[in-house]
């Protein structure tokens, strides 16, 4: 009975797969192009909330923060995936148009803002010259604290949050398993720095699993790359060679002295640490964006996770995800995906919760107040899928904020958009979220506002951000 039951089993799973493999991908930015409208009774809340626009023609907002008048402030992040660079603008909204306070480099994208005992600072993400983190005067005057991290490749110098003395951060990996390929020149950093790879935090000692890949840096057809872990493209690695660690280091979350100074490791082993907060218990939170099916190393079907972070964890990137070893996440009809690194014989830690697959789920705020409900919960925004660039999915995921019961790790939806399928407005047909990507609750915590990065389209393997089609939300309790 148990053979049979086995054989039942894998003959489902197989099935699965041949069906999965063979139907189109349906993401939320596959569709036409489309003019952004806005409309609050398009978004769904529970019952005794609603929304309102506060603001919209932003130009890629990523994050918001409030002085300590309580006047909001948002960044708009000065690049979009799609190559496409614009002016990263910290803007004050108090009453009519939006006032810029202050204006960056060609560095972006910003990607997260913080007000703290009078000025701003602004994580920088460094597509251009590499990450920093900034210190904005309330007149504009810039001051960078740090300089030359991790973010010049597929994810950025993310953050910050701020506890005691101390602004802590997130660097992005480089890549999207450890490996560099092909995908990353279709994300356009690749020739521009092609000597690029992921920084270990500590000393890692490599497996000698190498990958052969077709090399767009040269013209001629056909030619291929071998490219190991942690190294540069078209670099071959061996069996016991040694990475040696540094900071600063990418896929890590590191701290710095408010005044500046040099960073310290606080935990590391991570893709994307995206989203930092603190909770009302002074625990640090974040959210990771997993991994893809795309590039030399593959893997599928991996949920984005919200960590609790605790000083010298490892969470056992690239090895790791979800907190299970890599083996679990076979991409249908590809190998077995091999562990990359020597047994590090650390602990990982497990999830407070694993979210959708592909949902990119970013920004997020803790509800501190009874005043609006939900009292302890992290708030988190999902930015939404990017298929078919980074895998197929069968329908759209994100595209919405949802909310998560740190104890139990019970995930609910908040804020949802209008209709029987889920998916941004634009491909709804009607006006209400498009690509939450952060979320901040007012200084009373009566309010929850939400940061609408605009229209991001995904066509015939290009992505297309469509500027100025960036949305600030409110949602308020009707009572």
């Amino acid at each position: 009975m148990k053979n049979r039951a086995f054989y039942f089993a894998t003959a489902v799973i197989t099935l699965a797969c041949s069906c999965y493999q063979t139907r189109q991908s349906k993401g939320g930015g596959q569709q036409a192009d489309s003019v952004r409208e806005t409309d609050p009774a398009d978004i769904v809340l529970p019952e005794g909330y609603r929304a309102e626009v506060v603001a919209k023609g932003l130009n890629f907002p990523t994050a918001l923060t409030f002085d300590d008048k309580g006047v909001p402030y948002v960044i708009e992040a000065g690049y979009s995936y799609g190559e496409d660079f614009s002016t990263p603008r910290l803007l004050r909204f108090s009453g009519g148009s939006p006032e810029t306070v202050a204006e960056g480099e060609q560095n972006g994208p910003w990607t997260g803002v913080q007000y703290h005992n009078g000025n701003f600072y602004v994580a920088e993400g460094g597509q251009t010259h590499g990450g920093r983190i900034l210190k904005i005067s309330p007149g504009g005057k810039s001051t960078v604290l740090i300089e030359r991290l991790p973010g010049q490749a597929d994810h950025h110098t993310n953050g910050p949050a701020i506890k005691g003395n101390y602004l802590y951060f997130g660097t992005g990996s480089a890549t999207n398993s450890g490996v560099v390929g092909p995908d990353n020149a279709e994300f356009g950093w690749l020739k521009r720095h092609p000597g690029l790879h992921d920084i270990p935090c500590e000393d890692i000692v490599l497996n000698g699993i190498n990958f052969t890949s077709p090399n767009p840096l040269t013209p001629a057809e056909g030619d291929t790359a071998v490219t190991g872990a942690f190294l540069p493209f078209n670099t071959a690695s061996h069996a016991g060679q040694t990475i040696p660690g540094r900071l600063p280091c990418s896929g890590a979350i590191l701290r710095i002295p408010l005044e500046g100074g040099k960073p310290e490791l606080v935990a590391w082993g991570l893709r994307n640490p995206y989203g930092l907060a603190f909770s009302p218990q002074g625990k640090l939170y974040v959210t990771e964006n997993q991994a893809d099916d795309r590039g030399s190393r593959p893997l599928w079907g991996v949920g984005d996770v919200l960590w609790e972070i605790n000083p010298g964890d490892w969470f056992g990137w690239p090895d790791f995800a979800e907190g299970k070893p890599i083996a679990y996440f076979k991409p249908p009809g590809k190998s077995t995906p091999e562990k990359l690194l020597q047994d590090r014989k650390k602990p990982i830690p497990k999830p407070v919760a694993v979210l959708a697959v592909h949902s990119s789920s970013n920004g997020m705020d803790f509800s501190g107040s009874g005043r609006f409900g939900f009292e302890g919960e992290a708030f988190i925004a999902q930015f939404g899928d990017m298929a078919a660039n980074v895998g197929k999915v069968l329908k759209p995921v994100g595209f919405k904020v949802v909310r998560v019961n740190t104890q139990t790790g019970e995930i609910n939806d908040f804020a949802v958009n209008r209709g029987k399928r889920n998916g941004p407005g634009s491909k709804l047909g009607h006006g209400g979220l498009e690509r939450p990507v952060s979320v901040r609750f007012s200084p009373s915590g009566e309010s929850l506002y939400i940061v609408d990065f605009g229209v991001l389209l995904m066509k015939n393997g290009e992505t297309r951000p469509v500027r100025n089609s960036g949305v600030i939300w409110k949602i308020s309790k009707t009572d």
